[in-house]
């Protein structure tokens, strides 16, 4: 049995993601929010509840314990909560790291040049890839609300291929890297529409 914390559990692909695992794996799922309220109707012997916030090392140090895989699916404060998980994951030797981050941030997509705004995502992957950790960065295009799993992977150092992504499909990608061991490890992936 495979126990999934997903930080940001609230998110917009987190909710599909949290769909998707509940009703395609048998994992037991820790979802991590600052507001617990705004989850509703997740009455499932898989699901944990945890309200707290990432920037909040004590309580997501207790989060992770016993957990397999995290799943961050956050905004805000990007640097530091990716210290935060670097460092609650390396105190409570969890491994495997699935973070979502943004198209753009290695200056990947074809004629395209996206300035300040992705600082957060840049610094916060760089923080990702020289952890120790398994991780596996994961570079969406911009999101549709399409019901479809449609998508095409590159790696970090290829052009960026597409655009939009729905995120159903992203939310495929995330369950498939949870529950494969050995998947796509140390690596980052830009994913959109074929």
């Amino acid at each position: 049995m495979t126990n999934v914390l997903i930080l940001g559990a609230n998110g917009s692909i987190a909710r599909v993601a949290i769909d998707l695992f509940l009703n395609e794996t048998d994992v037991q799922l820790t979802l991590y929010l600052r507001h617990s309220r705004r989850l509703k109707n997740l009455e499932s012997n898989q699901v944990r509840i945890i309200e707290g916030d990432v920037l909040d090392i004590e309580t997501l140090k207790e989060a992770m314990v016993g957990q397999d895989v995290v799943y961050a699916n956050l905004a805000g404060q990007l640097e530091r909560m990716a210290k935060n998980v670097v460092e609650a994951m390396n105190l409570t030797g969890v491994k495997r790291l699935v973070w979502i981050s943004s198209m753009g941030i290695y200056d990947e997509v074809p004629g395209e040049r996206y300035s300040s705004i992705l600082n957060p995502y840049r610094d916060s992957a760089a923080i990702i890839e020289s952890s120790d950790l398994d991780y596996t960065i994961i570079r969406p295009g911009w999101f549709t609300n399409k019901d479809e799993v449609d998508y095409e992977l590159t790696h970090k150092g290829e052009p960026f291929k597409g655009h939009d992504i729905s995120r159903k499909s992203v939310a495929d990608l995330v369950v498939k890297l949870a529950t494969t061991p050995g998947m796509e490890i140390r690596s980052s992936l830009g994913i959109s529409k074929p």
